[in-house]
């Protein structure tokens, strides 16, 4: 390599590394959680599992084919004596059921298992929007700590700056050895909270990792989520439309059909059967029945199962409105909390330019021996508590308008527009809900469906 290719080679690698690292934002974050949390891995296969509930229940209404094969070996005391010898008596047979009628009472089973499909893809975009919360909380975390973490290293810059200007004061007898102490306890203390302060980021990166699924780099500042409700456009978007009142919903529904099903129980049912048989001789039997029949008396216990599906049917509806009234709840109190935040912020901005310009004044008050070092660290302690109560103020304003959107059920990777591949719960179900077999095509491309999941 020549000399300029040398010098071009370094020149290039000096400017690679003078870049400054690729920031990340919140939408980043967001996406990775989507993708790596193990939470909706779980929520998603429990939901395909309710999706079986209704193949399972279709598959009542089906033929149900068995096979059998008996062997039968005979031993008697006259084949013992020299008589009849030993015998082996074998057999194979095929049998079929079918199910005609029962009243409707598997068809509502079937549709009770619909609603509770739909109630469980609820449940699994509420866990989406838990999920997604802890990543704005813990991004908000992450840059409040390393705020507070650089605030408290500037603290500890200015408090040893006075404490050496308090110690040349001292050696020209301007001030007293208090003035000194004061200003190394203020030092040693200043220190302490430092090392709080790294400790409490660690934490922060730590569930960080925990919820995006790696550690974080460079944040970006966040501006809060942009509402485009007022308190009551919000309360009844909310009550009309959170997963958690939707799938109270269909919890409702599903106790409604499971009284219809535990009443149809009652009508008597049509069952079609059949056999076919071979034994080892070579003779063939077939058998066909047709059995229609009913329950006249079982000890009141399908009145009571009845009695127990209205109880369950009034107990999901006091829920849909104990649920009702808690989103609606919930959207007030987010409201609230971002109200304060917004207000805390702006206090917090005229907190911080008054206290950094009273901290300037006396600190040069001080050089003209008008105020003492107590005076000044006073006023730098103002100043620290002002600036952190104004990072706080930023965060929690962020983090609250990012609750509103919990409350009203928006805080979903579709609504955030993430730029995600959405995960589709209905796939599933229509690959699964006509209770495909094996040997289908729909069974075959189900197995590839759940190959593919698994790895």
């Amino acid at each position: 390599m020549t000399r300029c290719a040398k010098f071009l080679a370094m020149c290039f690698a000096l400017t690679v590394s003078a870049m400054p690292a690729q920031s990340e934002s919140l939408g980043d974050a967001l996406r990775d959680t989507y993708h790596n949390s193990g939470l909706l891995d779980q929520n998603r296969a429990l939901l395909r599992a309710a999706d079986e509930d209704v193949a399972q229940s279709l598959a009542a209404l089906r033929p149900v084919i068995t096979w059998q094969a008996q062997a039968i070996y005979a031993n008697t005391s006259a084949s013992t004596a020299g008589g009849l010898p030993d015998s082996i008596d074998a057999t194979i047979s095929v049998s079929g059921s079918l199910l005609v009628h029962d009243g409707g009472a598997s068809a509502l089973a079937t549709e009770a298992q619909k609603e509770l499909v739909l109630q469980t893809r609820q449940g699994l975009v509420q866990v989406e929007q838990q999920v997604l919360f802890r990543t704005v909380s813990a991004y908000m975390e992450v840059r409040r700590a390393s705020e507070f973490l650089a605030l408290r290293r500037s603290n500890v810059g200015v408090i040893d700056q006075e404490l050496r200007a308090a110690r040349d004061r001292f050696e020209v007898g301007e001030v007293t050895r208090t003035d000194v102490s004061l200003a190394e306890a203020r030092l040693a203390a200043a220190r302490s909270l430092l090392a709080a302060a790294e400790g409490s980021l660690a934490q922060a990166k730590e569930e960080y990792r925990a919820t995006v699924g790696r550690a974080p780099g460079r944040l970006d500042v966040v501006n809060p989520a942009n509402l485009q409700h007022d308190l009551e456009a919000a309360r009844a978007f909310a009550v009309r439309n959170h997963p958690e009142v939707l799938g109270a919903q269909h919890g409702v529904s599903a106790s409604e059909l499971n009284i219809r099903r535990a009443e149809a129980a009652l009508n008597p049912s049509l069952n079609l059967g059949g056999t076919v048989g071979l034994n080892d001789q070579g003779d063939a039997t077939q058998r066909l029945s047709l059995t229609y029949g009913g329950t006249l008396y079982q000890g009141g216990q399908l009145q009571s199962i009845i009695r127990q599906a209205q109880a369950r049917r009034d107990a999901s509806r006091s829920n849909l409105l104990v649920v009702s009234q808690g989103v609606s709840q919930n959207v007030g109190n987010a409201y609230a909390s971002l109200r304060v935040a917004r207000a805390s912020r702006e206090a917090s901005a005229l907190q911080v330019r008054a206290a950094r310009t009273a901290f300037r004044g006396v600190r040069e008050e001080a050089t003209l021996g008008a105020r003492t070092t107590l005076d000044v660290l006073n006023a730098e302690q103002e100043l620290l508590d002002a600036q952190a109560n104004a990072i706080s103020a930023q965060a929690d304003e962020v983090i609250a308008s990012y609750q509103v959107l919990r409350a009203m059920g928006l805080l979903t990777a579709q609504h955030l527009n993430l730029g995600v591949q959405s995960y589709d719960p209905a796939a599933f179900y229509n690959l699964v809900r006509d209770a495909p077999a094996t040997i289908s095509q729909q069974g075959q491309a189900l197995d590839r469906v759940l190959r593919s999941i698994g790895e």
